[in-house]
């Protein structure tokens, strides 16, 4: 559904024509051998401890003399370089990123690029081309061998819930059969214990949980029978409660949909599975939403006919088409203000790897705006559970981000800091009623959102093709019936956008489609006036570039200063009736545009030289947050943090306890977690730390050659070979189940939804 994020490309692209002229350096970074690592700590062990260090104790950078810096190398200390020729990667060798992006994405399965015409069967036949997202790559199978029935799942041993299914259920009912022979072994990590239940008091995993055995017991009755039992201590009154307690026990309900997600604290925007299945039933009423969507239809048509009799030069019938145009069959509503600054650095919408546990991660850390993972809008219509699953957010997403008052700060007078969120969705359409109904039914069910933002820039051929994503770049009309008619139906929630420069890096659009989105068409403006689009985040890439090319923050300041004399337009036209309604603009005084830059942004001294030199409002950062989430603790403390791997470890477990939290402590919770973590290492194993480099900014383009860390779990970090990764999960999942897949897929490990 959204573009694959690459590793960090070496295709680097310099400023200077010198640069420019200058041949990429190739260097291969293999993963060592133990016994190159354990000789090169050997010898260079003395080096390390003689590096002045930071305040944690770590190596950190000295001044030294300007270094050549060439483009697409990280500079790495001689010290901690490893001879390439004499180690061994287990790793595959020769990874070409650009071949790997041209066999295309995994989400461009259904256009069947690499196999025209379908996939041939063993007898010849067509087979039928799998549906759905991620269908090249598998991640095995991790459930249980003998499956528990849910009518067990959470209830003691002699209290079971009525199985629906009767005698022709295929689920296990034999509690102690499942236990002996069912599962694995329960994990031993965190000290056995298990995360959810120190965190509620009660497990929604129930007997499933992979930590069982520290939340049950065995009660012996007077008749001497033992019963299991599973210790629920979320509300827990004492030895004979009122609650239903007996010892600290008790059955908790299990349901067929969301109840239990509903009953974890912190976790806001559950949806009722009864409104999935109205959803999916066509139950839900769309009235006033199919009355604004007939009058757009209506006006496009209109519009349509107007625009090829002007270009005809025919005056025939001009002033009775004049007449046939009617005004809107109502007003949005008064939307919530917004406010973005230098103070609130922004987290892209990140398919795949922009998940719950992520983004709490991130926020801990320091960001002050999220989204969510892109989510699309007909699924949404439809009551898919997956995709509104994406629309999930912990509670420290609801909490106002920063904000600085001062006389430089563009806020309207009445903005309210305390009613404001850091929690936004992003969903993507290809027709403006799908989108229009998307945006009616999240702001039915989904209240804590600060925005929902239309995704205008995905890449991938599956969007592109079906007219969503980039291909609305040039098909501007339809984006702006778009955001109107989610301005219309998004209640109070404001609407934004996220584009690219343009499909073509030779054909930029942007300037235009900025245009309409601030004033609208020029045959809407008198009439209409602006579609209401709040802010507008631009990613410095075409479609075309997706990500071989640094982003041209130059391009984004260019645009920032067009959107600069946009607002300072509206004073031209204030006594016209293009002038928009103020009560529906959910941006700045006088209806300013808020505008964002997005695209390589890798340290604090590059976000702020963008916000200075571009002019942008915020800077929303998508790779360099996955390399390294602590970016946004380095924005907020101006400087350079030099992690050691020891905090790195626990960023590692934080994101594993959120992960159990989200997907649940089951043997699916902790493959769906691993599976989410590995893809997070794809990323976090190319950052560098400070204390190795001569030369700083670093950048997140280049490469490191092989190179050693300052102790073992260091270079273990390090290492590309997702096998390694995957010992980094096991410190804290246990062992991988035997069905368990991971193979990471070069240049797309984590998406970035770039719309």
């Amino acid at each position: 559904m959204a573009e694959s994020v690459p590793p960090e490309n070496t295709h680097h692209q310099p400023h200077s024509p010198e640069q420019r002229a200058a041949k990429r350096l190739k260097v291969d970074s293999p993963a060592p051998s133990k016994e190159d690592l354990k000789a090169t700590r050997e010898t260079k062990k003395q080096a390390c401890h003689d590096a002045p260090t930071n305040g944690n104790g770590d190596a950190a950078p000295e001044p030294a003399a300007p270094v050549d810096r060439r483009p697409g190398l990280t500079p790495i200390k001689k010290e901690y370089l490893l001879d390439v020729s004499t180690s061994r990667n287990s790793a595959s060798e020769g990874v070409d990123d650009d071949a790997a992006e041209g066999r295309g994405d995994a989400r461009d399965a259904r256009d069947g690029r690499d196999n025209h015409g379908g996939a041939r069967g063993k007898k010849g036949k067509k087979e039928k081309r799998k549906k759905g997202q991620n269908t090249e790559r598998s991640f095995g199978r991790f459930g249980d061998s003998i499956q528990l029935c849910n009518s067990r799942a959470m209830y003691p041993e002699f209290s079971p819930h009525p199985c629906k299914f009767g005698d022709k259920c295929r689920m296990c009912h034999d509690l102690r059969r499942y236990l002996d022979e069912g599962r694995r072994e329960d994990v031993e990590t965190f000290g056995g214990k298990c995360p959810v239940f120190e965190q509620y008091g009660v497990c929604f995993s129930g007997w499933k949980c992979r930590f069982v055995k520290s939340h049950m017991k065995e009660l012996e009755h007077e008749d001497g029978r033992k019963e299991l039992v599973l210790i629920d201590s979320s509300n827990k009154t004492g030895e004979s409660g009122q609650d239903g307690t007996l010892n600290g026990t008790k059955s908790s309900k299990v349901s067929d949909g969301d109840d239990l997600d509903e009953r974890r604290a912190g976790i806001h925007n559950n949806v009722a599975m009864s409104t999935k299945i109205d959803l999916n039933r066509k139950r839900i009423d769309f009235t006033k939403a199919d009355e604004y969507i007939k009058w757009m239809n209506d006006e496009a048509t209109l519009n349509n006919e107007f625009h090829h009799r002007r270009k005809d030069q025919s005056n025939e019938g001009i002033e009775d088409l004049r007449a046939q145009f009617v005004d809107p069959p109502f007003k949005p509503s008064e939307k919530r203000r917004l406010y973005f600054g230098p103070e609130t650095p922004t987290l892209a919408p990140l398919t795949t790897q922009g998940n719950l546990p992520f983004r709490r991660l991130c926020v801990e850390l320091g960001c002050e705006l999220t989204y969510s993972e892109m989510a699309m809008g007909m699924p949404l219509l439809q009551g898919t559970k997956a995709d509104w699953t994406l629309l999930k957010a912990h509670e420290s997403e609801t909490q106002p981000p920063r904000f600085n008052p001062s006389g430089s700060n563009l806020v309207f007078d009445s903005y309210d800091n305390s009613r404001d969120l850091r929690f936004g969705a992003q969903i993507s359409g290809n027709q403006p009623w799908v989108v229009t109904k998307a945006a009616d039914v999240l702001n039915r069910y989904c209240p804590r959102l600060r925005l929902i933002d239309l995704n205008c820039g995905c890449p991938i051929d599956m969007i592109f093709k079906s007219g969503g994503g980039s291909a609305l770049l040039e098909s501007q009309g339809k984006l702006e019936r778009m955001v109107r008619g989610m301005n219309a139906m998004s209640g109070e929630i404001p609407i934004t956008a996220k584009i690219r420069t343009g499909v073509k890096s030779s054909r930029p659009t942007a300037p235009s489609v900025i245009s309409k989105l601030a004033f609208g068409s020029r045959e809407h403006r008198e009439r209409l006036g602006a579609p209401g689009c709040a802010a507008l985040t631009l990613h410095g890439r075409s479609r075309e570039q997706r990500y071989t090319k640094r982003a041209d923050w130059s391009y984004i300041g260019e645009c920032a200063a067009l959107i600069k004399s946009y607002n300072e337009q509206k004073d031209a036209l204030a006594d016209t009736a293009a002038d928009p309604d103020a009560s529906t603009l959910a941006n700045a005084k006088d209806g300013r545009m808020y505008f964002l830059g997005n695209g390589d942004c890798y340290s604090h001294t590059e976000y702020f030289e963008h916000i200075s030199k571009s002019h942008v409002d915020t800077v929303m950062i998508g790779r360099g947050a996955l390399i390294k989430p602590w970016l946004f603790e380095e924005i907020q403390q101006g400087q350079y943090l030099d992690k050691s791997s020891s905090e790195r470890l626990t960023y590692i477990e934080k994101f594993v306890r959120y992960g159990l939290d989200a997907w649940g402590s089951d043997e699916l919770g902790i493959g769906f977690t691993r599976r989410f973590l590995l893809e997070w290492l794809s990323f976090a194993h190319r950052y560098v730390p400070v204390g190795l480099l001569e030369v700083l900014p670093p950048s997140l383009n280049d490469r490191p050659p092989a190179y050693v860390g300052r102790n073992d779990l260091e270079t273990l970090m390090a290492s590309g070979n997702y096998k390694d990764w995957i010992k980094l999960t096991e410190m804290f999942l246990g062992p991988v189940h035997p069905g368990f897949e991971f193979q990471p897929k070069h240049r797309s490990n984590a998406y970035e939804a770039e719309g």
